[in-house]
């Protein structure tokens, strides 16, 4: 027996009120069932298309949509076929470009990685175009973790931050994000504002560096480096905090991801004393770092009970996922150093921020632009959506360049 025959209708021209209500009267006086549909409005251009069950009298319904169309002052076509989208729908991703700026000849090379690998681009979204561009492609018919090394390695040369991840409901779950702290939620390095008190801020920093290379043991590193802060007046911790600096976009996340219910949690191989006000202010949920232990109002330059390593931040957020009720595979991690590497494998979505080489190539995903927010975008969040959830809120955000 024959397949069915199906119509696609597509209709393209200046959007307005009314557009897809008229079209649907014509299927409706056609009797016909609808089996799939899209529409995008592009700079007020409209693009419909419905695919629909072919009626007794097809060449009728076209003449109808023809009518339609001459009517709006629009452009439509209708083609007839046999089966539907089911097939181009399996093995399907969401792929997030960022880029500052997005080159046009940098999309080419991705759209044809896609093509290369015999996945189609079923729709395109922007879901933000300052301060970085950000594009959502939806893609069918290869597996996310063939496509995702792909796109990745593509994205490196072109300059480009990429973002593969499975279409499934994970992604409009809730969440629990977990965050590392310094060089991440917030800019620099604690323990070196720390050390510029105690007259040895080169000598740390050099230090720290190799250690986020992953080149030194971390907790050695830590406690070598915390050594040389003893006998620093306890109230450096309140002038260090006075003078933290968040990332770019920080409030912006959490106050997001929190309207929609999602749960934060930092860990950090810095220090409670920092962490724990940091995790008050923003309204995060939970906090593991280190105590510097304090005797007399002054640092003694030792660490009090086990060391936060690159371990113990795995640990604490699967102690967390455990505590909020979420599998791993609903966590994200975003860490920039090599003590965050299995805190962003134990995660379902590992993203590596503004990191080390060795960081990002061992990440799902890597965010290199300095806005901490861009990652929401990751997430199926437009820069639209945050911006009217602010103005309802009363937050003023600031307005997009000309």
């Amino acid at each position: 027996m024959d397949a069915p025959q199906n119509l696609l209708v597509t209709l393209t021209g200046k959007d307005r009120p009314g557009v897809t209500s008229a079209v649907f009267q014509a299927f409706a006086a056609a009797g016909v069932e609808v089996l799939d549909i899209e529409q995008i409005v592009l700079r007020r251009r409209l693009v419909l298309g419905v695919l629909v069950t072919e009626p007794r009298d097809w060449k009728r319904l076209r003449a109808a949509v023809e009518k339609v169309a001459q009517d709006l002052d629009m452009n439509v076509e209708v083609e007839r076929g046999v089966g539907d989208n089911r097939a181009r729908r399996e093995g399907r991703s969401h792929v997030t470009v960022l880029g500052a700026p997005l080159k046009a000849s940098a999309m080419a090379a991705i759209a044809g990685r896609i093509a290369d690998c015999g996945a189609n681009i079923d729709r395109i979204e922007r879901m933000a175009r300052y301060p970085v561009t950000a594009i959502e492609l939806h893609v069918s018919g290869v597996d996310p973790e063939v496509l995702r090394p792909l796109l990745s390695a593509e994205a490196a040369q072109r300059g480009l931050d990429i973002a593969v991840q499975p279409a499934n409901l994970l992604r409009r779950s809730m969440r629990l994000i977990v965050m590392d702290v310094d060089s991440t939620l917030i800019q620099g390095e604690v323990i070196e504002m720390l050390a510029a008190h105690a007259g040895c801020e080169a000598e740390v920093a050099k230090v720290t560096e190799a250690a986020m290379r992953g080149e030194l043991d971390f907790e050695e590193s830590l406690r070598s480096r915390v050594k040389l802060l003893e006998g620093v007046p306890a109230s450096a911790l309140e002038e260090v905090y006075d003078a933290i600096a968040l990332a770019p976009g920080a409030r912006t996340l959490v106050r997001t991801l929190r309207r929609l219910g999602y749960r934060f949690a930092i860990v950090s191989g810095g220090f409670t004393q920092i962490t724990d006000r940091l995790a008050e202010e923003l309204g995060i949920h939970y906090a593991r770092a280190n105590e510097l232990e304090i005797v007399d109002g002054r640092l003694t330059g030792r660490i009090l009970g086990k060391v936060v390593d690159r371990a113990g931040k795995a640990e604490a957020l699967r102690e967390f996922a455990a505590q909020v009720g979420v599998p791993e595979a609903a966590v994200i991690a975003i860490g920039d150093g090599a003590n965050d590497l299995d805190m962003l494998n134990a995660a379902g979505l590992g993203i590596a921020y503004n990191a080390k080489p060795m960081v990002r190539d061992a990440a799902d995903t890597a965010v290199n632009v300095p806005y901490l927010d861009s990652i929401l975008y990751l997430l199926g969040i437009s820069r639209e959506e945050i911006e009217a959830a602010d103005a309802e809120a009363g937050f003023v955000t600031p307005a997009p360049p000309v």
